[in-house]
């Protein structure tokens, strides 16, 4: 809600969404579902900042974006079959999982500048707050927890 005194708009707070945006996508592994993952990422980051009144700079946007290509392209290669991506937001955090049916845990290698591929995780890690892996009854679940703010 929202109340107007000569003319200055006073937000209450009550105007604020109570629940986090919630969205999720099926990939089937086709080409060209790493791609869509990340349109469907910014579309997502789109509807936080129309919904939710985020303030997202390019920085952030950038990181959001790599953080689902490195995860999505990482279900993408180690499982046997479809993977989900679930994207929770709000105005200040960004939330990205993926579910996949590899029951095999991720690793993380030591940084070695020399090695090629197997860089992901890493990445992954340098950008979020907080990284987790979990098995689930169908595989795992990989959760990057990502800061809004630049």
């Amino acid at each position: 809600m929202t109340y107007h005194l000569d003319g200055a708009v006073i937000p209450t707070g009550f105007d604020v969404p109570v629940e986090p945006l919630r969205r999720a996508a099926h990939f089937t592994g086709e080409p060209g579902c790493i791609a869509d993952a990340r349109s469907f990422a910014a579309h997502f980051l789109q509807q936080l900042r129309t919904e939710w009144c985020a303030t997202i700079d390019e920085r952030v946007d950038g990181a959001v974006l790599l953080v689902v290509s490195e995860l999505v392209t990482n279900a993408d290669r180690h499982s046997e079959g479809p993977y989900v991506l679930e994207l929770e937001g709000t105005a200040t955090s960004l939330t990205v999982m993926v579910y996949d049916s590899s029951s095999a845990l991720p690793r993380v290698f030591p940084r070695d500048p020399g090695r090629v591929g197997r860089h992901g995780l890493e990445i992954v890690r340098a950008l979020a707050r907080d990284v987790d892996v979990q098995r689930v009854p169908v595989g795992k679940r990989v959760r990057a927890v990502l800061n809004l703010a630049g």
